[in-house]
């Protein structure tokens, strides 16, 4: 299923392909909580900027393989490049504009990262 997605001012704009009923990982990691991001990691190829690649701001810490996009105008993080999966992409589900006809919510220990990352692995493939 093809999915449209936004920043909060509609500068940045992308479409992303995945499966009808979502399974969504909420984390709880220290950025991840205090922005309230929800998690869909899809390969990048099922990934399109539509518009807006001039809008987009990167922030990184840690480890730096992450990499954090946000709107330059909005501040809003519609997706970014995770840590657990360089090789895919990340969408924030609170980002998309298309309603998502099922999904379920998974905790995920973003505090003890390192020991559970592992269990991401699989969905950039």
């Amino acid at each position: 299923m093809k999915y449209l997605g936004s920043c909060h001012c509609g500068q940045i704009t992308f479409s992303v392909e995945a499966e009808e009923h979502l399974e969504i990982e909420r984390c709880n990691c220290s950025i991840c909580n205090k922005s309230g991001y929800l998690h869909l990691i899809v390969p990048l190829r099922n990934f399109k900027l539509l518009t807006g690649q001039d809008q987009i701001s990167t922030y990184t810490f840690g480890s730096g393989i992450a990499k954090h996009t946000f709107c330059k105008t909005c501040g809003v993080k519609p997706f970014y490049t995770p840590r657990s999966n360089p090789d895919g992409i990340d969408i924030n589900v609170n980002c998309l504009d298309t309603p998502i006809p099922s999904k379920t919510i998974v905790d995920f220990d973003g505090q003890n990262w390192e020991k559970n990352a592992h269990t991401l692995a699989h969905k950039s493939l």
